[in-house]
């Protein structure tokens, strides 16, 4: 299974980085929404997205409206990794098409879950 994780922190993307990889999962890094979207024009294909919310460039409620808008064959599953706790976010991110939130700060055991509640038990 390979994951794309898309956060501005290079911290959080190396540290989901860790936590997936040993999961074993295959991982690849994009540092923002527009880097995100070009990654996946190519010939990447990927089982699922870990995106932030709030990114320079283009923000993640932004990157999965036009992941959706541009219907990827297989489609993804996209997981938003976020602080933001404001229930406007999580609606607006979810009519956009996401698939689940993670808050951060998260451990790796609610990781697992919200990877297990959308299908992709590691």
């Amino acid at each position: 299974m390979r994951a794309l994780i898309v956060d501005d922190s290079r911290f959080i993307r190396q540290y989901l980085r860790q936590l997936l990889e040993g999961m074993g999962l295959s991982c690849e890094e994009a540092m923002d929404g527009d880097q995100a979207l070009e990654m996946l024009r190519g010939t990447s294909l990927f089982d699922f997205m870990l995106l932030d919310v709030n990114m320079p460039k283009m923000s993640g409620l932004e990157c999965v409206r036009q992941l959706r808008e541009a219907g990827l064959q297989p489609p993804m599953k996209v997981m938003m990794v976020t602080t933001e706790a404001d229930n406007s976010y999580i609606c607006q991110a979810l009519d956009y098409g996401a698939d689940e939130f993670l808050m951060k700060p998260f451990t790796p055991e609610s990781l697992r879950e919200k990877l297990a509640m959308i299908g992709l038990a590691a």
